[in-house]
């Protein structure tokens, strides 16, 4: 009897050490959430895994840290814990306060040479006893892989507003996106190049400032003259972003982006064929929208799209400001039909769980079919719309009108399409244009590539502050202090167009954060303290007298 017990232990004994040591080789989690937040995407792990030189993170976010970004960095500490079990490599992650115990003049020291490396601090106004406090954070980490480096930005600016619930929450979505991209960057030494083509009236540095400065955290950005670019400059691009041209482009200037379509480049059209501007309408009582003439209709005909020479009015509009007159010089939001929000086509990964999408005067898109090339819808109108060929005459008294029901009901417009697949040459059998020098070798059908075309030009147009000509983030509305999708969907077609191991699946990951009802807090505060203080005593008080009455019960026989 006593070896049967002894020889029992043993086994125990050796199957929790056996269970430890397979536990060190394999490595599984079940996750129960919903939206399966701690699940990392496949590509995540296909690129730690495929990883050979050591890598080193460091997180700055430590210490004393409000509430706040106290998740946001238990999120990140989560997050690269799973990084270490899938990584093919060693992965060493260190959390550290850079400012910590140091003096007000070596802070700021500390401070500057983050900065120059890339690190970036926060100032948080932080409330206590005394009123406020200022702490200074820094939501940033930097990663290290073979002599390479690379800043990651933990915190997503993405509220203007300053609701840090929110902003927080976009973070720890974003989370995964940022680690993952930044990893295979430094593995891989690979920065795309986009280009903003100028030259043609497109949108200035001041309205692409936002659009640019986003894309410069993931890419090398910069703006494109296409009468001053060379072959081997066209060659050096991933990316070509044609934003709001309102002069004719030559055909030397549409020969180069044609031998960079057929390179394999890829082209993100967003285009006015309307010439519409609601500052003009401003001090008068009406103005003509025209056609503009760009001279691209058939290159993106051959290409297997048209934007067409009209106007979508929709009931499913953004508003706009107007002056009401008074002696207060009073300031009504009204809804402006000319201004569409449209709505993602939600069935594509390049648009998914993005929100509504602020336009300004949109051209309706169609695609033609040409072979070898896929046509895909990304952007369409609400089904309450209604289209207007140009020229039109448009004024501020619209406003006051209603929208007839009735008049709207249609079906949803596409202005916004995906093409994909091998493009036939514009220039095939043609005579080279003037002003050509270089010989391009244009060949009569493109490498696989894809280009998106947009039917307005100011959709990745940021707003500028009348009085101190300051910039908004991307897709801000400043009057209505309302954040759109229009940066998500710059970026989501950055990383779709730029990125051949693109990662747009970890960009739409979502992750609901269940927060408390502050107002419902507030008034049933004392219900739930008594709640939590009371309950506990009540079952533990009920255990105790149990279990007396199952003794006294099971003694006294």
């Amino acid at each position: 009897m006593v070896k049967n017990k002894y020889f029992k232990a043993a086994i125990f004994v050796l199957a929790i050490v056996l269970l430890n040591i397979v536990a060190q080789y394999l490595y599984t989690r079940i996750d129960f959430t919903k939206e399966k937040r701690f699940t990392l995407n496949d590509k995540s792990k296909e690129i730690l895994k495929a990883a050979k030189q050591p890598i080193s993170v460091t997180v700055f976010l430590d210490g004393d840290l409000p509430a706040a970004f106290k998740r946001l960095r238990n999120a990140t500490s989560d997050l690269l814990t799973d990084y270490k079990a899938y990584s093919g490599t060693d992965i060493k992650v260190i959390f550290a306060d850079p400012i910590a115990g140091l003096s007000a003049a070596e802070q700021d020291t500390a401070i500057n040479n983050l900065y120059q490396a890339g690190i970036e601090a926060t100032t948080l106004n932080i409330k206590n006893d005394n009123g406020f406090a200022q702490k200074t954070i820094f939501p940033m980490a930097m990663i290290v892989a073979d002599g390479k480096r690379y800043p990651v930005k933990l915190l997503q600016n993405l509220d203007v507003t300053g609701n840090y619930e929110e902003n927080i929450n976009n973070s720890i979505q974003n989370l995964e996106y940022v680690f993952t991209s930044g990893i295979q960057k430094v593995l891989t030494g690979e920065h795309s190049r986009i280009g903003f083509t100028e030259g043609n009236g497109e949108l200035s540095d001041l309205y692409l400032s936002d659009a640019i400065k986003s894309l410069s955290e993931s890419y090398e950005v910069g703006r494109v003259d296409l009468n001053l670019i060379d072959k081997k400059g066209l060659d050096k691009l991933k990316l070509l972003v044609v934003a709001k041209p309102q002069k004719e482009f030559t055909e030397a200037e549409k020969y180069k982006i044609n031998y960079f379509v057929m390179n394999g480049g890829r082209v993100l059209w967003s285009i006015d064929q309307v010439s519409a501007d609601l500052d003009s309408l401003k001090g008068r009582p009406e103005q003509l929208a025209f056609n503009r003439k760009l001279n691209l209709d058939d290159m993106l005909f051959l290409y297997g799209a048209r934007v067409n020479y009209n106007l979508v009015a929709d009931a499913n509009c953004a508003e706009i400001p107007l002056a009401m007159g008074g002696p207060q010089g009073q300031i009504q939001m009204a809804p402006w039909v000319y201004y569409p929000l449209l709505m993602p086509d939600t069935a594509n990964s390049l648009v998914k769980n993005i929100d509504n999408i602020k336009s300004e005067f949109i051209s309706t898109v169609d695609t033609i079919g040409v072979k070898g090339v896929s046509k895909k819808v990304i952007l369409h109108t609400s089904a309450f719309n209604k289209v207007f060929n140009a020229p039109k005459m448009l004024s501020l008294q619209m406003v006051a009108e209603q929208p007839n029901p009735r008049e709207y009901a249609s079906v949803p417009q596409s202005v916004g399409v995906l093409l994909e697949g091998t493009f036939s040459s514009v220039f095939l059998n043609r005579a080279v244009p003037h002003g050509i020098e270089e010989e391009y070798g244009v060949p009569a059908l493109s490498k696989p590539t894809k280009m998106i075309v947009i039917g307005d030009g100011d959709i990745f147009k940021n707003q500028v502050s009348s009085k101190d000509g300051s910039t908004f983030p991307l897709g801000f509305d400043r009057y209505t202090q309302r954040n759109f999708g229009n940066k998500a969907l710059l970026l989501n077609i950055a990383d779709y167009l730029a990125n051949d191991d693109n990662l747009i699946a970890l960009r739409n990951k979502e992750v609901k954060i269940r927060l408390l009802d502050k107002a419902k807090l507030r008034v049933e505060k004392l219900q739930w303290q008594l709640i939590n203080v009371l309950v506990p005593l009540f079952l533990l008080i009920s255990f105790a007298i149990f279990q007396h009455y199952c003794r006294k019960h099971k003694y006294a026989r």
